[in-house]
């Protein structure tokens, strides 16, 4: 017999640090849910995986294929158009444009706008008259960048003229001229020349001449001390 008081299955189960076998190991986190062993978790994976979607089909396509007649067709139509002039006004070419992305055919879309265009829901002059206004007040633009953007926008050359007339050009000079101020005020310690070029080409992108542009910027100079005497062949 021996001196030991307890074996080493009895010391472990008195609480002591047994040195008996050691409890199995429990299995790792989410095994059993991904159901372990081998393969077990690929059913679940394909399961996860979702086929890839179909395009939705555009209005056009149904009507083709018999899905929606012409009368939902033009209603859908009609829908689209006012979402989207809630939003902003439009021209009547960037409303065709619109709606033919989305998938519109003409022959629905045509006979809206001309119902759109008697109510006064799209309106051509009082959309250019508005993009003039807001483009000299509010951008400085002159005349020349602003019936570049009326003509992008779809305005026909006659509405688009008879809104340019809004700005007469003395209102034209005296915007280049307060821009030539807050422009040359940006550049002050520069070399002069270097001062002159970059408020010119600034003007310039915005649709001012050169005369217009090299005058305006001469006055601002002129006003802060600069000699610009040499500038007078420029304009």
């Amino acid at each position: 017999m021996t001196d030991e008081p307890f074996g080493p299955d009895e010391q472990d189960g008195r609480g002591g640090r047994g040195v008996g076998k050691r409890r199995g190991r429990p299995g790792r986190r989410g095994e059993s849910r991904r159901g372990g062993g081998d393969g077990g978790g690929g059913g679940d994976g394909e399961r996860g995986r979702r086929a890839p979607r179909a395009p939705r089909r555009t209005v056009a396509e149904r009507l083709e294929a018999g899905e929606i007649g012409l009368e939902e067709a033009a209603e859908l139509a009609r829908e689209t158009l006012l979402r989207i002039l809630t939003a902003a006004p439009k021209s009547r070419h960037e409303l065709e444009q619109s709606l033919a992305r989305k998938g519109y055919p003409e022959h629905v879309v045509g006979p809206l706008l001309d119902r759109f265009d008697e109510v006064g829901l799209v309106d051509d002059t009082g959309y250019a008259h508005l993009i003039v206004r807001t483009r000299h007040a509010e951008r400085g633009l002159a005349r020349r960048a602003i019936a570049v953007e009326l003509r992008r926008r779809g305005i026909d050359d006659d509405t688009a003229a008879e809104a340019l007339e809004q700005v007469e050009p003395d209102d034209e000079r005296a915007t280049a001229a307060a821009l030539a101020h807050r422009l040359v005020a940006r550049t002050r310690g520069l070399d002069r020349d270097v001062r002159v070029r970059r408020a010119a080409a600034a003007l310039a992108r915005k649709g001012y001449g050169a005369g217009v542009a090299f005058a305006a910027v001469r006055e601002a100079l002129s006003a802060e001390g600069e000699d610009t005497e040499d500038l007078a062949d420029l304009e």
